[in-house]
């Protein structure tokens, strides 16, 4: 092996390349060709370094996150790394035949600032004139020149389209709420359809316990449902023009929801003033002048990404099919999101009433706030003769009979829970006994409205006292209205 050879040979052939992947691809070349080291040019783009050409291995990682192994480090640092026994680094990442040395030299542009980081590795021991001491320098200025290269030629490849959709699909399954999940849609559509706007449309959920998710609804029409603006762009440029799309009339939204519903993606073909924009005036006045529609998820519960611009384009086929692959990965999403939710719900809740039992209770009983927590404990009165009477499908009808009058006659932020047969228990916060007192008045009228009365003991909790004595001295009060027949209210002393 000759150091001065193999730069001659890396020199020709950068001055020939035309983009950052030819240049890459001419130093794996020849190292290849001096050299039975496994060889790797990897890049910044976006947030990993990507693998730009590789030789020597029949596997190689397509990506490394910034900042992980012995690529990311070096190109952090800007530093050389020599192992000349692996196994000793933590950071070493195994993939492939074993390896017992690697360099790892950054790639840098004209000013010293790194690009990225050209690797090599050996397995089996060092091949016949092989030598630590000559790679080293050696790969530093082979990285130096191909980094000039680069930087010459306008710097690192752009993120593909591919990449892009994979980026966004990877946030979208990270999303933790409905609503960071539909911001993350939006923000998706807008990079990878290369307009200037985006925003995502749903139809309103007609689950009344349906989890609450950002945006806003526009009054529907007809047999269509209204439909929720829940999420748009983030960017600047593109406020005015979401201005306007949120300030349109319901038809249009709804049109564009219905459609990709029923018929699938759709785009625009050119200038509205040119073409025939019918059944988009309104769109069109509001200055849209290009758009992409993909659907999100099918069905009566399915969504719609809408990207458009205010500048007239002509959207790539393939633009299009990658916002409904997005739109895919975004129901996928969801979907599995709500299964959660359901599933919190089920493992939190009472089946029969719907309210939360137990666990969920002693979870608030920890936080109560002393002094502006009470908690108003309440039973069934005569509630075992309901179901002596009329059976134990009666008894259920009439818990849930009385769950739904409770939590209507509750104020909002109030909170009600079954902790057992015939048992709720209310957790208000109020400013003074008298409230407290106030609103189990109210419960016990509820309870009379649906023909049913209970009996409530309310207790405020005192400063240093713990939640389960609060409780405890609630349910004697509850006690007390039951000595004196029942149908009452009771403020625990």
């Amino acid at each position: 092996m000759t150091p001065s050879r193999i730069t001659a040979d890396v020199s020709t052939r950068l001055e020939s390349a035309h983009s950052a992947v030819d240049a890459c691809r001419a130093v794996v070349d020849v190292l290849t060709h001096h050299s039975d080291a496994m060889i790797a040019t990897l890049l910044h783009v976006h947030d990993h370094l990507r693998c730009v050409a590789a030789a020597g291995s029949w596997h190689v990682f397509s990506s490394v996150p910034l900042g992980r192994g012995v690529v990311g480090r070096v190109y952090a640092s800007g530093r050389t790394a020599v192992l000349t026994d692996v196994a000793t680094d933590p950071e070493f990442i195994r993939l492939g035949p074993d390896v017992v040395a690697e360099i790892c030299a950054p790639i840098l542009d004209r000013a010293g600032r790194p690009l990225g980081a050209l690797n090599l590795e050996w397995t089996g021991g060092w091949g016949a004139g092989e030598d630590i001491d000559v790679w080293r320098p050696l790969a530093e200025e082979i990285g130096a020149r191909l980094g000039a290269r680069i930087d010459e030629l306008g710097g690192p490849p752009p993120e593909t389209q591919a990449e892009k959709l994979l980026r966004h699909s990877v946030a979208l399954s990270a999303a933790g709420t409905e609503a960071e999940l539909y911001a993350r849609a939006a923000e998706a559509a807008r990079d990878i359809s290369g307009l200037s706007s985006a925003v995502v449309l749903t139809p309103v959920e007609p689950e009344p316990d349906a989890p609450e998710s950002a945006g806003y609804a526009v009054a529907g029409s007809g047999y269509t449902p209204d439909v929720v603006l829940r999420a748009s762009s983030p960017g600047r440029r593109d406020r005015a023009l979401l201005q306007q799309l949120a300030d349109l009339g319901a038809h249009e939204l709804i049109t564009l929801l219905d459609r990709a519903r029923r018929h699938g993606a759709s785009f625009t073909l050119g200038d509205p003033d040119r073409l025939d924009p019918r059944g988009f005036e309104t769109l069109t006045k509001a200055g849209v002048r290009t758009m992409i529609v993909a659907p999100i998820g099918v069905g009566a519960l399915g969504g719609v990404l809408v990207a458009f611009d205010d500048v007239t384009a002509h959207p790539e086929p393939s633009r299009v099919s990658l916002l409904e692959l997005l739109g895919t990965q975004a129901w996928t999403c969801l979907d599995r999101l709500r299964s959660l939710t359901r599933l919190r719900h089920r493992a939190s809740s009472d089946p029969l009433t719907g309210l939360r039992h137990h666990g969920p209770f002693g979870e608030r009983l920890a936080a109560a706030e002393p002094g502006r927590t009470a908690l108003l404990a309440m039973d069934v009165d005569q509630f075992k003769n309901i179901n002596d009477t009329y059976g134990h499908a009666a008894g259920d009808r009439a818990l849930v009979d009385l769950a739904r009058a409770l939590e209507s006659a509750l104020r909002q932020g109030d909170e009600l829970y079954r902790v057992g047969g015939d048992e709720f228990v209310a957790v208000v916060e109020v400013p003074s006994a008298t409230e407290a007192v106030a609103v189990a008045e109210r419960l016990t009228e509820a309870a009379r409205r649906i023909g049913r009365t209970i009996s409530v003991g309310v207790a405020v909790q005192r400063s240093q006292e713990l939640g389960e004595t609060t409780l405890s001295r609630a349910d004697q009060a509850l006690y007390e209205v039951k000595r004196r027949g029942r149908d009452g209210v009771q403020l625990a002393p």
